[in-house]
């Protein structure tokens, strides 16, 4: 899978799926609601998640060099996970400690421990971090509902460089991203619901015989 969420070719992702899910409050204000409160308010709504999604990733002329389709689940705060299916098998899990990458293909699991970093990831956008969307992005919302977030002038360490989210009935439908390389990917969210999902469904445990990396310093 090359994209943002491709964890053998690409690591910079992993990060991002550490940090997808956090707690969310919105300011309140006398003034007119901005995009941002907008936005903020809408995600502020699903405490969780799950569904399946289908991923494209496409060269700056605009060229598909990769797709991958898969389930995700997520529950606030600090719960995700991500299954490619196709083209590969692999599993990443992040909890409020760690980050686990099950690649089933090369029957290897990596753990690394939960981490800031200065850069927003699309997911973190998702998790709704109030205080870093507010400071670090603008954020317009066109006539059809959709939401689009340009990191500030000057804000040069962005994993991307423009994030949309369409929603449709409060629930994420479409997340197209233009990366720093200019590399824009699309993810469309399938089936998705709103589960009674607790912490024991993202419990992992690596299987047996797999090759363990732990970078928990």
């Amino acid at each position: 899978m090359a994209s943002c969420f491709r964890w053998r070719t690409l690591r910079g992702p992993l990060l991002a799926v550490s940090v997808f899910v956090s707690s969310l409050a919105i300011a309140q204000s006398d003034s007119a609601p901005t995009a941002s409160d907008e936005l903020i308010h809408v995600l502020d709504q699903t405490k969780s998640l799950q569904g399946r999604f289908r991923q494209q990733q496409f060269d700056s002329g605009e060229v598909l060099v990769g797709e991958s389709t898969g389930r995700f689940a997520m529950l606030r705060p600090g719960y995700f996970s991500w299954q490619i299916e196709s083209p590969d098998s692999q599993l990443i899990i992040a909890t409020p400690e760690f980050i686990w990458h099950h690649d089933l293909d090369l029957e290897t699991v990596t753990r690394r421990p939960l981490e800031s970093s200065g850069a927003a990831s699309p997911l973190q956008i998702l998790g709704g971090e109030e205080d870093l969307l507010r400071s670090n992005f603008t954020v317009s919302k066109s006539a059809d509902g959709v939401f689009t977030l340009t990191p500030n002038a000057g804000d040069n360490g962005q994993a991307f460089s423009r994030l949309s989210l369409t929603l449709e009935d409060g629930v994420l439908s479409v997340m197209e991203i233009i990366d720093a390389l200019n590399q824009h990917v699309v993810i469309r969210f399938e089936k998705v619901t709103r589960p009674d999902l607790s912490t024991e469904d993202f419990a992992f445990t690596p299987p047996d015989g797999v090759d363990l990396f732990y970078y928990d310093q």
